[in-house]
């Protein structure tokens, strides 16, 4: 029993998982850590989803080990992310940028649903105040037809 909490508390404690593999680390700590911090903000094109940190995808390894190159040669870290999204589009950035064009995008979710609440609101509103139509009451010609269908 003793075993099996020592199993569980090693498995909770343990960090997560990270795909960089070991000839992919830097030898300065300092860089390495800058890297790991571009990199996962930055998205993985393959996996949609995960960093390139979390991916193991060879497209991920590919931009890692160019966060890498660019690091060794000089970068900073805004240079190195301007870098990689003048290569592949802003949609490699797990948390997209708030300005440009996709101003729209950000703004769209919630304009759409307070359009659709005002929307609701004058529907309801204008629903509960409609006065019934007569139209739904029978003639007198029409119901002495049908209590002459309804004998038979």
């Amino acid at each position: 029993m003793k075993r099996l909490f020592l199993i569980l508390a090693l498995l909770l404690s343990a960090p997560l998982a990270h795909a960089v593999q070991p000839d992919e680390i830097l030898p300065d700590p300092a860089m390495e850590e800058r890297a790991r911090d571009i990199s996962a903000g930055l998205r993985c094109l393959v996996c949609r989803n995960e960093s390139i940190d979390e991916s193991n995808a060879e497209l991920a390894r590919d931009l890692r080990l160019l966060v890498r190159e660019r690091l060794v040669a000089g970068d900073t870290n805004e240079e190195v992310v301007e870098y990689v999204v003048d290569r592949y589009g802003e949609y490699v950035l797990l948390n997209p940028t708030t300005n440009g064009s996709n101003i729209f995008l950000w703004l769209a979710g919630p304009i759409m649903a307070l359009i659709g609440l005002v929307l609701a609101f004058f529907y309801l509103r204008g629903r509960s105040t409609a006065r019934p139509t007569t139209e739904d009451r029978l003639s007198a010609e029409e119901e002495a037809r049908l209590n002459e269908i309804l004998r038979d």
